[in-house]
């Protein structure tokens, strides 16, 4: 494998949980009068923290956006993530492969709080692979298109970051990873390829089981 080390996003990549994230946010923001289609929600919040929308939230719903609102959307999404949360297909055996042949040098580095990262990964079983080696952009002093996330992986790895893979399925993740000076894949099993293909990536790729040849 020609990498130091591969880091993973997490939502997206993965886990199956954005559309039931985005689905329990829909309805809570609706509740407060502000009604979206899946799509305009997807676009406007994925790779985003909600607490970072919090004017755009605000102007649409007429509401301050308090920390108590953001504590009841984080127990529903919890609580929908437990109920309904799939890991992404190929996943388990891709993750596997290049734990692996990297000697376990990979990480997880999320945009969202550890909680809900550290919860996702139990739910689909792919937690061992990342123990002590997961990431929240919550944690850092800036989360993404920001590079800290990353480059914190990276550094806990001791793996310089241009030697490192960033597999990432969002633009704002891709942005992340590229900033931080690694190679980023994109996973984008539907949807818009050259986006991705204009921001830089080495690869866009469809089927995680296609992962462990890329990086080599």
């Amino acid at each position: 494998m020609k990498f130091e080390a591969v880091l993973f996003d997490c939502d997206g990549v993965l886990v199956d949980s954005e559309p039931i994230v985005n689905g329990v946010l829909r309805t809570m923001l609706a509740e407060r009068g502000w009604v979206l289609s899946e799509a305009e929600c997807m676009r406007i919040f994925i790779g985003r923290m909600v607490r970072d929308e919090k004017e755009r939230i605000e102007f649409h719903t007429g509401q301050p956006l308090t920390e108590a609102w953001l504590a009841s959307f984080r127990e529903r999404r919890n609580a929908a993530l437990e109920n309904e949360l799939r890991i992404v297909a190929n996943a388990q055996a891709a993750v596997h492969e290049v734990h692996e042949r990297l000697d376990a040098r990979i990480a997880c580095a999320s945009g969202a709080d550890r909680h809900k990262v550290e919860l996702q990964l139990r739910k689909v079983g792919l937690h061992d692979y990342f123990e002590g080696r997961i990431f929240s952009g919550h944690e850092m002093p800036r989360s993404k298109p920001h590079p800290d996330v990353y480059l914190a992986a990276a550094a806990a790895l001791s793996a310089p970051p241009q030697r490192c893979a960033v597999v990432e399925d969002t633009l704002i993740g891709t942005a992340a990873g590229l900033a931080a000076g690694a190679t980023v894949f994109a996973y984008v099993p539907q949807g818009e390829v050259e986006p991705f293909l204009r921001a830089g990536v080495a690869a866009v790729f469809s089927d995680m089981a296609q992962l462990p040849a890329l990086l080599s």
